[in-house]
């Protein structure tokens, strides 16, 4: 696993979170405790821009790249229907 520290740029994954009952979506890093919203994905997404801005500004750059893990992702050929038990 590679630290963010480690990299000059680490490249951030945002998870995005539709809404289906109020509509627009949540964006957030899994990692640091800032959330974003908007009507569309590019809305939250800037949102929550602004809000690790405030996060990094209040804890620190350190703290915020401390908490930071890049995972591994690996693609698997599962069909989620064939693990069932029936």
């Amino acid at each position: 696993m590679v630290h963010p520290t480690e990299q000059s740029e680490p490249q951030l994954i945002v998870e995005l979170i539709a809404d289906p009952d109020e509509g627009g979506f949540t964006a957030r890093l899994p990692d640091i405790p800032a959330y974003g919203e908007g009507e569309t994905e590019e809305q939250a997404i800037a949102d929550l821009r602004d809000a690790l801005t405030g996060y990094v500004e209040t804890f620190g750059l350190e703290d915020a790249l401390s908490r930071v893990v890049l995972p591994q992702v690996r693609r698997v050929d599962w069909d989620l229907k064939g693990l069932t038990r029936a």
